[in-house]
């Protein structure tokens, strides 16, 4: 009996360890990594230092500002902390400036304040996505555009997650208006994203996948604007399992392919009731969860808890994921793996151990072969490639014994 007690009382210390890191995550990010509203990650004068002298990785704010209001999202869900609530809001808001700014509806990748003494060099390492200007709220913004589809699948799977977490009027109005606005800029110029001079960034015209993925989450925030259209492109669902068997094709290249796959079928495959669209829905998530679930990733395996329900075995490699990446370095020094683990060609020959992998800014976007990289110790990630996953695995009771 007392080993029991034991056991219980350790496992509880545990889970109030994971829950005041992943806090002690959210306020860092608070207070270094969302300066103008949405992420960015700090650059300090040197490794050993809290000075930040600039920020980086601006062409990505609008994903995993995306991602970060997920996760906060999950985090008021199970806690109800104001301070989860009120990050939300945050996040939302600063969502709702990257729509802004540009005047168009166009989701900009980051905005910043012309004023800003940091503008300068984000303007210099964005050069080649365009820096463009613009206002919002009587303030004179410089944004970054270029747009691609990852920026949308990131918001859109955010904007979904707070509608449904989150039950406040205000969260969810905001929500379901942002995602309106975004897919009916996507729909009236036919899937392309059309840039303020008439240019194209990119389009979602060859990814069916993502096009009924992101009408699956309008269809959900606002069925009145969506419900018909989802349904008519849901005539194209046998389509959907032909570009998910491309991107399975390489499994380590582009890796980040597989995150936009994990977050698309996270509202896609739930949400659809029609037998046969679940059907070539089923076959085309099979498809990318067989090449990944050996890969050690806690983050898709919070996506496959969501569409598969429990399995022990897998939500327990979850935890122990979870628990790896505490060790990680939160800079980006320098890694390289030769010599440390087996090598195939330019590659580990099996996924490397979480907590020996390569400093990046969202862990699971990363190929777990990636032998080298990272840099000089002086760019500090946001850790929501922990807080997320967490969140998600406190919800679903995952880890909470």
């Amino acid at each position: 009996m007392r080993s029991v007690v034991l056991l219980l009382c350790f496992s509880s210390s545990l889970l109030l360890a994971a829950e005041s890191d992943a806090v002690a995550i959210s306020a860092n990010i608070q207070a270094r990594h969302t300066p103008f509203g949405t992420m960015l990650d700090p650059i300090f004068s040197a490794p050993d230092s809290d000075q930040v002298t600039g920020y980086t990785r601006c062409g990505d704010s609008a994903i995993w500002t995306g991602h970060y209001l997920a996760a906060e999202a999950f985090r008021y869900k199970v806690t109800r902390s104001a301070d989860a609530l009120a990050n939300a809001k945050r996040a939302l808001d600063g969502l709702t400036l990257l729509t802004d700014v540009t005047g168009t509806n166009l989701l900009a990748r980051c905005a910043v304040p012309v004023e800003s003494d940091f503008a300068p060099g984000i303007a210099q390492e964005e050069a080649a996505n365009g820096v463009w200007f613009g206002s919002a709220g009587g303030q004179a913004y410089l944004w970054i555009g270029n747009t691609s589809r990852d920026q949308y699948s990131g918001v859109l799977f955010g904007l979904g997650v707070a509608y449904d977490m989150i039950d406040d009027a205000g969260v969810r109005t905001q929500a379901s208006g942002l995602a309106t606005r975004l897919l009916q800029f996507l729909i009236d110029r036919l899937w392309n994203i059309v840039l303020p001079d008439g240019s194209i960034s990119t389009t979602f015209l060859i990814r069916p996948d993502e096009q009924l993925a992101l009408l699956q989450i309008g269809r959900h925030l606002n069925s009145g604007q969506f419900g018909s259209v989802y349904n008519k492109l849901a005539g194209e669902a046998a389509l959907v399992p032909v570009p998910v068997s491309v991107d399975v094709a390489d499994p380590s290249g582009s890796y980040y392919k597989f995150n936009l796959d994990a977050i698309n079928f996270d509202h896609l495959l739930p949400l659809e009731s029609n037998f046969f669209r679940r059907l070539f829905y089923g076959v085309a998530y099979d498809t990318f969860r067989a090449t990944v679930a050996g890969h050690q990733n806690a983050h898709f395996n919070m996506i496959d808890r969501v569409v598969h329900g429990a399995d022990r075995r897998r939500d327990s490699d979850t935890a122990a994921f979870l628990d790896q990446w505490l060790e990680r370095p939160r800079r980006d020094v320098f890694v390289d793996l030769h010599g440390t683990v087996p090598v195939c060609g330019d590659q580990a020959c099996d996924p490397i151990p979480v907590a020996l992998r390569v400093p990046t800014d969202f862990l699971w976007q990363r190929s777990p072969f990636q032998l080298s990289g990272g840099g000089s110790g002086q760019i500090e990630s946001a850790g929501i490639d922990y807080i997320l996953p967490y969140w998600m695995a406190r919800y679903y009771r995952v880890v909470n014994q």
